[in-house]
């Protein structure tokens, strides 16, 4: 009997240990919107039992786990979710209403218009430095490289950026937030002036060709914003030769990698290689240039940044062209021109707040002589001094609201001084430009975002205040496909060189509406977009004869009853992909535009807008070589020319077109190739790259317009310096390799 008792015990203990360990099953659904969502993680907190639901959304799994727990729901693209639940002997049923992950990275961004290479995260990151520098036939320099891109038109005669159908002044560059005056070189009539700003000063950029942010003003058709560098990897030497120019510069990096500070110095001079090639432009003075700049950068302990960056240029040319007027041999111009800028800005976050502050000064001098010569007597010169001096300051607060909203709001200050001399006229001209704006971004889900802002500016100079909201939206269509919308006013004060006193003006007006269709996936960018651009009190120049008199002099008016619109598509499509160490960017434009503004006698397709522009790069590079081939081919419809001229009718001095026509389409084929002999040396100390290019391979004449001589019957046509260019040069830096930057182009 003690022995039954015994076993019986043991039993009744063996029931309760298994029963106390018996499966209960826990079941349910989990949801999104009231869809079943498939790969959720469902587990009991702090054990490994759990589950992951299946398509329609349904889980099901089974524990030994008794009395209260926590039933947690976890997936990288919604919130985490936590049900605490009570486990007895009876199953459970739980289910879950998931709530989107707001998150950075996946969600939607407003991109109509712009075109951004300074966050990596964006698969759609264009035109790094590497990007600039390994572009055939951009020469090295941003606006150049710009050319390739939509919605930028090819004008080889003047330089700045001309934007869906806008002249070259109505788009702004800005460096850290802070308005950059004087950004190209000065330049003689008829050849472009080339960019002040060593490319590699610069991490990345915004380029927006239309609906541009609210904390950018004056500029009716888009801006580039450029980002400088913060703290250089490691202290370096850095020399470039070549048969036109020397330079050489360092950056020193602190022990400590908190601060750095550098400085660069360059010469070129152009008269080797005039004797090389077959100029189309008779330089009887070389064009030479002095450029010197010194930069500092300190990281504050909480990760701000104060950043220091100043500059000289001088430059100098004379060119010499046979003269359209009788009596004289030759039209002679010479040019000395001499520039600096200083740019400080600091970043610097307080609690929960991001303040951007950033301050310029920059002065310009532009000395032109104009003459005659006839038989090699040559005239007492006419003299054009120009000189401004130019000042901005901008300061922003930014606060974020979540992790994809923020709000930020700030102020503006632009003042400008300018002085021109030129024989009689005695012209000086000043302004304060005072504005404030504000901003928000709204990231209502990770497919819906919005961007909403108002600027507001008063010029000194009208004494009149202008309103201009911006608005902005983007909707994820698929998990690669975007759409944005984007609509604003935007202002600017009309060019100084054209106001020669008091007059009654107002801004110069735009609206801009553009729709955006883009898809972005790893390596590959497809983007699709439309625009419409509305111009209003454009300026308009007009002549008088005072007192209706046909004898006296002929005076020159302004108004602000110009207008005009531009519309048009574009198609860009760049592939990092598909081929193995090839990288490629195609391009189409097409520009429909018309304007009734300056001298125009009526609505006119603008002599700078090309109907169709197309634009194709591609990139390789070859490992087992070393080298690095690079290819670039621009076509462009022939722009209109116009010979503008006066006539009297019933008194009144009017403009009417005295001569017309369309120019032939524009073809340039450019080839360059960089050659790294120190490929492969992991402990290489220095970085050298050899640079051949060889602009407009194939020597096409093209023609950027016509000059007419003062009664119209005779012209000569406006071509580049030279017709094919070739550039050969070494870069070397000690101390840091930047061999594999070079190799991937930052793919």
């Amino acid at each position: 009997m003690k022995t039954q008792g015994t076993k019986l015990l043991l039993l009744i203990a063996f029931l309760s240990f298994v029963a106390g360990y018996a499966q209960v099953r826990i079941s349910g659904k989990v949801t999104y919107k009231n869809k079943g969502v498939n790969e959720i993680n469902v587990t009991l907190k702090d054990t490994y039992d759990g589950a992951t639901t299946d398509a329609q959304g349904n889980f099901s799994f089974e524990t030994s786990e008794k009395g209260n727990q926590i039933l947690t729901f976890t997936h990288p693209k919604y919130q985490n979710i936590e049900k605490a639940i009570v486990i007895e002997n009876q199953d459970v049923s739980v289910n879950a209403e998931l709530k989107e992950e707001i998150s950075e990275i996946d969600a939607v961004v407003v991109s109509a218009g712009s075109i951004e290479a300074s966050d990596k995260k964006r698969a759609t990151a264009l035109l790094t430095p590497i990007d600039i520098y390994t572009t055939a036939g951009a020469d090295g320099q941003i606006s150049s490289a710009l050319n390739y891109l939509p919605g930028v038109q090819k004008v080889g005669e003047s330089e700045g950026l001309f934007i869906r159908g806008g002249t070259g002044t109505e788009s702004k560059i800005f460096m850290d937030g802070s308005l950059i005056n004087n950004y190209f070189s000065n330049s003689v009539p008829g050849i472009a002036g080339r960019d002040r700003f060593n490319t590699s000063l610069f991490k990345g950029n915004i380029f927006s060709s239309g609906g541009y942010s609210a904390l950018y003003g004056q500029a009716l058709s888009g801006a580039l914003m450029l980002e400088s560098v913060d703290l250089p990897d490691q202290s370096s030497l850095d020399f470039g030769i070549s048969p036109i120019f020397l330079s050489a510069g360092f950056q020193k990096l602190g022990e400590n990698k908190t601060h750095s500070f550098g400085a660069t110095l360059g010469y070129s001079l152009l008269s080797l290689m005039q004797n090389v090639f077959n100029f189309n432009t008779d330089f009887i003075d070389a064009p030479q240039g002095l450029n010197g700049d010194f930069n500092f950068r300190i990281k504050t302990k909480s990760g701000g940044f104060l950043k220091y960056y100043g500059m000289y240029d001088s430059n100098k040319m004379g060119v010499k062209t046979e003269s359209l007027e009788p009596g004289y041999d030759s039209a002679l111009v010479r040019l000395k021109g001499n520039n600096t800028y200083h740019n400080l800005s600091f970043k610097q976050k307080f609690g929960k707040y991001l303040l951007n502050a950033a301050t310029s000064y920059s002065y310009n001098r532009s000395d032109l002589n104009f003459s005659t010569e006839t038989n090699n007597l040559e005239s007492d010169p006419s003299k054009l001094l120009t000189n401004g001096n130019y000042l901005n300051f901008k300061a922003v607060v930014e606060r974020k609201i979540n992790k994809i909203s923020a709000i930020r709001a700030g102020f503006e200050l632009n003042n400008t001084d300018e002085k021109l001399n030129f024989g009689e006229v005695q012209k000086h001209y000043t302004d304060l430009i005072s504005a404030v704006f504000a901003e928000t971004d709204l990231g209502f889900s990770n497919a819906l975002s919005a961007k909403i802002g108002v600027r507001a500016e008063n010029s000194s100079f009208l004494g009149k205040t202008n309103f201009a909201p911006r608005f902005a939206l983007a909707y994820r269509l698929a998990k690669d496909w975007t759409t944005s919308f984007a609509y604003g006013l935007f202002y600017q004060n009309p060019e100084s060189r054209y106001i020669n006193g008091p007059a009654d003006l107002d801004f110069q007006k735009s609206q801009h509406y553009i729709f955006q269709v883009q898809r972005a996936s790893e390596g590959r960018s497809l983007r699709f977009e439309a625009f419409y651009k509305k111009y209003d009190q454009l300026i308009k120049t007009f002549n008088i004869t005072p007192n209706n008199e046909q004898n006296q002099q002929v005076q020159t008016a302004l108004n602000n009853n110009g207008d005009g619109y531009a519309k048009g598509l574009e198609l860009f499509w760049r592939d990092k992909k598909t081929f193995k160490n090839i990288d490629y960017w195609l391009s189409y434009s097409f520009l429909d535009s018309q304007r009734d503004f300056i001298n125009y006698p009526m609505s006119l397709k603008p002599n700078f807008a090309s109907a169709h522009t197309l634009s194709a790069v591609a990139k390789r590079f070859i490992p087992e070589w070393k080298l690095g081939v690079n290819l670039s081919y621009t076509y462009a419809k022939g722009r209109p020319y116009y010979d503008i001229a006066t006539k009297t009718e019933n008194s009144n001095v009017v403009n009417y077109i005295r001569n017309e026509g369309k120019l032939k389409d524009y073809n340039a084929l450019n080839i360059s190739f960089n050659y790294l002999p120190n490929l492969g040396k992991k402990d290489a100390k220095a970085f050298t790259v050899f640079v051949l290019s060889v602009s407009n391979v194939l020597g096409s004449k093209n023609v950027y317009g016509y000059n007419f001589s003062l009664d119209g019957s005779r012209s000569s046509s406006v071509v580049p310096p030279v017709n094919t260019f070739v550039f050969i040069g070494a870069f070397i830096s000690f101390g840091v390799d930047r061999t594999q930057d070079a190799i991937n182009n930052n793919l």
